[in-house]
């Protein structure tokens, strides 16, 4: 069984803008830390960092939602398992 891939060309462009977008923020907490600001800016902007990042995890998991399910229902129970583990350990 295939496993599923971010194929359309848009979707990948736009997890490739999100992810420069969470780069810029963690630079910015870096420049924070190095200019003594305070621990409670500090505190925010990795905050947004992370929901960033997690909204990027759950579209990835989206995408392997979205593709065509596999044939048969054995593979599709085992597609279903797969995302199911990944959001129980990660999400």
């Amino acid at each position: 069984m295939a496993d599923p891939r971010m194929h359309d060309p848009a979707m990948k462009r736009a997890m490739d803008a999100r992810l420069a977008r969470i780069e810029g923020q963690v630079r910015a907490v870096r420049r924070m830390i190095g200019n003594d600001d305070a621990c409670e800016g500090i505190a925010q902007q990795l905050a947004a960092a992370r929901k960033a990042l997690d909204r990027a995890f759950y579209e990835m998991v989206s995408c392997m939602i979205r593709q065509e399910p596999p044939r048969g229902l054995r593979a599709r129970g085992e597609r279903a398992g797969r995302v199911a583990q990944l959001l129980a350990r990660f999400g």
